[in-house]
């Protein structure tokens, strides 16, 4: 049985079962845009870093789905894990527009040093997709947490690509959030929704590090804007 759970059958059919229902929830969901002016001058030509907490996951396609009718090119990339959880979320976003980078497999050493193997390709692969010209988005606090705790890498990337971070919040009315790490929500069909952009955020090259609680915080920030926006 864990086999066949495990088949690439299997996983295909489960992610097309969870794309379909995405797609129900969210186009039957009417959205609002707060904070369209910072998100607009990445549109069309300059690349942005979309970030936003790992708990809205299941809400990133109406970011992009709104970034399209406003006139949005080309294909943007999320970073994903390559474990079971990892290889469906990729699976499901792809149906919605959105390109796959997935992180790296390497298994040798200790643990801290396939976490740093991991992390810097990673960090090389989203770098070249900035330099293309393509937007990323990218869950600071994934895939496995600590919730809401941003992880080196957000900075990182902005740091060395001279490229903003946008934070965004997402949330809708009507929702189930699972008792996973990270509170994951999941919309429910026939719900009001808004996404928040905040204010986009200039990192420098050098002391990025330093940029990591600002990020986290701006983050927060809308993550609750958009709470008190759907509870209003």
């Amino acid at each position: 049985m864990t086999t066949l759970l495990r088949s690439a059958a299997v996983e295909a059919l489960t992610a097309r079962i969870v794309g379909s229902y995405l797609a129900l929830a969210l186009r039957t969901t009417r959205w609002t845009l707060l904070g369209g002016e910072h998100l607009t001058p990445f549109l069309a030509t300059s690349p942005v870093i979309a970030a936003f907490w790992h708990e809205r996951l299941a809400l990133l396609p109406a970011l992009w789905s709104i970034m399209r009718r406003r006139g949005a090119r080309g294909t943007p990339s999320v970073l994903v894990s390559k474990h079971r959880d990892g290889r469906l979320i990729g699976d499901v976003v792809r149906r919605f527009g959105v390109e796959v980078v997935y992180g790296s497999s390497t298994k040798t050493g200790t643990a801290r040093e396939v976490a740093e193997k991991g992390g810097v390709s990673s960090v090389r692969v989203l770098l070249n997709v900035l330099e293309a010209g393509e937007h990323i988005l990218i869950t600071p606090d994934g895939p496995r947490g600590p919730r809401r705790v941003a992880a080196q890498g957000v900075a990182q990337i902005a740091g060395l690509s001279g490229v903003p971070v946008l934070p965004i919040g997402v949330q809708t009315s009507r929702r189930r959030t699972l008792s996973t790490w990270d509170r994951t929500i999941v919309p429910l069909p026939f719900g009001r929704g808004v996404i928040v952009c905040g204010a986009p955020i200039e990192v420098p090259r050098e002391n990025w590090e330093a940029w990591l609680p600002i990020i986290a915080a701006a983050l927060t920030a809308v993550a609750e804007q958009a709470d008190a926006e759907c509870s209003a």
